[in-house]
């Protein structure tokens, strides 16, 4: 008989990524069903967890962008309340727990830019892991005290808003309620994960998990296992799993173009020496980059130089680690087909000799690329190449040998051969972008739901607010330079931003703010047009939304880099173009015709009306 648990309304529950359930509401409680455990959490009459929270702004998410977005709002003085969820701190390193999942920003970039934060902490390697990851978190917490103010274990399924109040109401499936002026969305990236509909994969009787919600007590040692993918997520599974299983097979649609991690180990005498320069460093990566390092692209072209002489600049770069190969390379490389080839062929020239088995090298490091290279996110690596190399570990290339179906033992080919297995490993990647916010009832003022909206085309401005969605507003989003940046420092951009426009609003007796349709669809076109030259139009993957079966593939990253597009978004809040401002009424008369014209003097370009 399963076990029961019982919480009455308003408890913590802290357990729900162990239970692996999704919370639903049924009548007067919600009920949550795993493998092995039943969980109850009693309601009160009205189905609700407690009372209504009432906020100014209500943050969804509480990972580096949630937690950035409490720090500053509060500096505001507003009262800030947060939904997360998973049951603690972290966003997307909450989840990821499968073996070798580590970041692959390096130290000490990928942190927030809050001295009182990395002034009191060390990491112990240039590419933390997922277990310091959550560690960082909470020590963050224990700096910022930011739980108080946030419901854990509470995933959003309603937000709608009311004209009439001017608020938002946001519901989660464990029935809390919030209302809210202000809606943050800091859902993630890559946080919906992606389920191809493989034929038969339910008859499969062996274990079957998804790479984004890992069982921690799962064990490959001795196992025949197969892993769906080569992505990112793929290679780091790839690297620890080859070391423990009796037999790993890899399936892949093509491979990925690796780069060298060059991991090490980080002394702390090294970043107490180094923590007097964390400011510079940081604000370099912040202001005067595109990708938040502080590294740039060669100021001489490619075509100025001898390959002798271009050859030299990738060595250095390959020998730095981590992104520094394709963060400098050559602008011409992005968008000519032949300086991109010689990049390609440079890549290859690293590759493959680390491989030994000729049919191996050759599906993992062609000779003729399967795609531009650059055009598709490179994982980061240390022996990836090797582990694929071992006898144990075989490669199959799905467009060659299809799956026909999956059965009781494993995979049934399309030429008939039978592949029994233990355990499979889904790591097919995420719902990019649009995933998560489509999932959630975001529903605009006429009540249309963001997933009927972005149905055909995903649309934003400055990609942080959408028109019809009045005072909501979105981070680590489409249409900005999302994909290509590092995370901390795209969301303190766009984070700034946004509290600055609240403030702005605020001084400014608004009642909303919202996108302008017209400035919308101007931001939309001039992203499809710096990309019509890039060589990346030519290749699906996550950063267009190909990787998903029946979306629409559009260009969903500004491709100017964080410089450019900070650049561009405070040229528009400076002038107010592109809002659309509605006025208070509760202003008293006398000032209502004072403050319009005000606003009307200092937003040139913005519509204001006062309700």
């Amino acid at each position: 008989m399963d076990d029961i648990l019982l919480y009455p309304a308003g408890a913590e529950v802290r357990n729900s990524r162990v239970l692996m359930c999704k919370l639903m509401n049924l009548d007067t409680s919600a009920f949550c069903l795993s493998n092995k455990l039943k969980l109850i959490i009693m309601a009160d009459a009205n189905g609700h967890l407690g009372g209504i929270i009432h906020c100014d702004v209500l943050v969804v998410g509480a990972g580096f962008g949630g937690v950035y977005a409490h720090y500053k709002l509060r500096k505001l003085g507003l009262n800030v309340k947060g939904f997360e969820a998973g049951s603690d701190l972290g966003g997307v390193w909450y989840w990821n727990r499968y073996p070798g999942a580590r970041v692959d920003s390096e130290f000490p970039f990928y942190t927030l830019r809050i001295p009182e934060v990395y002034d009191t902490w060390t990491w112990s390697s240039r590419f933390p892991d997922h277990k310091e990851l959550r560690q960082h978190f909470a020590h963050i917490d224990k700096v910022l005290d930011l739980k108080k103010d946030i419901q854990f274990n509470a995933r959003v399924n309603s937000a709608t808003w009311d004209q009439t109040e001017g608020k938002w109401t946001v519901k989660t499936e464990a029935g809390h309620i919030a209302k809210c002026k202000y809606l943050y969305l800091a859902t993630g990236l890559l946080h919906r994960r992606h389920y191809p509909d493989f034929p038969g994969l339910k008859d499969f009787e062996g274990i079957v998990h998804h790479s984004g919600f890992w069982p921690e007590d799962l064990s490959v040692r001795g196992k025949r296992v197969a892993l769906i993918g080569a992505g990112a997520t793929a290679v780091q599974i790839t690297q620890e799993v080859a070391k423990e299983a009796d037999h790993l097979t890899v399936f892949m649609r093509r491979p990925s173009y690796c780069i060298a991690m060059k991991q090490r180990h980080i002394t702390a005498e090294e970043q107490m020496h180094l923590k007097s320069y964390y400011p510079s460093m940081l604000e370099a990566g912040r202001y005067h980059s595109a990708a938040g390092f502080p590294v740039k692209r060669p100021d001489e072209s490619f075509w100025d130089l001898t390959p002798e002489q271009r050859k030299a600049h990738w060595e250095e770069s390959w020998a730095r680690g981590g992104f520094n190969f394709p963060l400098t390379n050559y602008k011409e490389c992005a968008i000519d087909e032949k300086a991109n080839l010689e990049a390609y062929e440079f890549w290859a020239s690293k590759v493959r000799p680390r491989m030994k088995n000729p049919v191996k090298r050759e599906l993992m490091a062609p000779k003729e690329p399967p795609y531009y290279f650059g055009t598709k996110r490179a994982p980061l690596e240390n022996d990836y190449y090797e582990m694929l190399d071992q006898d144990h570990v075989d490669i199959v290339q799905m467009e060659q040998t299809p799956i026909k179906t999956f059965n009781k033992t494993g995979v049934l080919m399309e030429d008939g051969t039978q592949r029994d297995y233990d355990i499979v490993i889904l790591a097919t990647g995420f719902d990019s972008f649009s995933g998560s916010l489509t999932q959630m009832g975001f529903k605009n003022k006429d009540g249309v739901d963001i997933k009927d909206i972005w149905s055909e085309e995903i649309s934003s401005y400055l990609g942080m607010l959408i028109h019809g969605f009045p005072n909501a507003f979105m981070v680590y989003s489409p249409q900005a330079p999302t994909a290509f940046s590092n995370g901390p420092t795209i969301l303190e951009c766009q984070g700034d931003f946004v509290c600055d426009l609240i403030a702005r609003a605020e001084a400014a007796g608004a009642r909303t703010v919202e996108a302008d349709k017209k400035a919308q669809d101007d931001w939309k076109n001039l992203i499809e047009y710096m990309c019509s030259t890039l060589l990346v139009r030519f290749t699906n993957s996550w950063w267009n939304g190909g990787n998903i079966y029946g979306k629409k593939t559009q260009m969903l990253t500004f491709p100017a880099g964080i410089d450019m597009y900070e650049k561009m978004c405070r040229e528009k809040l400076d002038k107010w173009e592109g809002f659309i401002i509605e006025l208070n009424k509760e202003k008293q008369k006398d000032h209502v015709k004072d403050s319009l014209t005000a606003v009307q003097n200092a937003l040139p370009q913005t519509p204001v009306t006062v309700s």
